[in-house]
């Protein structure tokens, strides 16, 4: 009786190559940065073919942004978090310096920080870059802060006339620039820091 040879799932399959194709973007950008990573490059370092690529992406951007975004995604399950979370135990200041301070591991993290640089870089030249990575990374985020700062308007932690979205990047926007530019060292000190001066102010109390 012949032996029936079963069907290969190309599901699996395809889901192998997207893993593959993931890391070695990652691995490429973070070893040999972005100008130098190709789409050769990352189908000889994944071990499949050109075609393969182009059939799910358009170009290179687009590799790395899904698999930076991809990356995010696992880092917080491994930590078993919900992306982007922001915990709320009540006390303000503790949350957002916790969440801070997980920002900067990640940002001094080489395997998160060249593609990070990359995608910064190149969404300022491409707008479809930037707009996705706005859309799909950034923004999330930045709508967990206002909604950790309106729960504490609603219990009174906060003035309830200041606009949330304004408020965040009194935090935020001064440690992407250090490290965007880097004007100076990122530390848990540095962003403990911005917090304290964010809520507390500058005035003696």
């Amino acid at each position: 009786m012949a032996t029936r040879k079963s069907t290969p799932d190309t599901s699996r399959r395809s889901e192998k190559s997207r893993r593959a194709i993931y890391d070695a973007a990652l691995a490429l950008v973070a070893e040999a940065g972005y100008p130098k990573t190709t789409i050769e490059g990352i189908a000889a370092r994944a071990g499949v073919g050109k075609q393969t690529i182009y059939r799910w992406w358009s170009s290179k951007a687009d590799v790395l942004l899904e698999a930076f975004l991809d990356l995010t995604h696992r880092t917080a399950e491994t930590a078993g978090q919900e992306p982007y979370a922001i915990p709320d135990t009540g006390d303000l200041a503790a949350d957002l310096k916790a969440v801070l301070r997980a920002t900067v591991d990640e940002l001094l993290d080489p395997g998160f920080e060249a593609p990070a640089r990359a995608l910064t870089a190149e969404g300022v030249v491409n707008e479809q870059v930037g707009r996705q990575f706005i859309t799909e990374l950034l923004e999330p985020q930045l709508q967990l802060y206002v909604d950790r700062l309106r729960a504490a308007q609603s219990t009174g932690h906060v003035r309830p006339d200041i606009d949330p979205r304004i408020a965040l990047e009194l935090f935020v926007s001064p440690l992407a620039q250090r490290w965007l530019q880097r004007t100076g060292p990122i530390s848990h000190a540095y962003t403990d820091a911005l917090v304290d001066y964010a809520l507390y102010g500058l005035a003696p109390r």
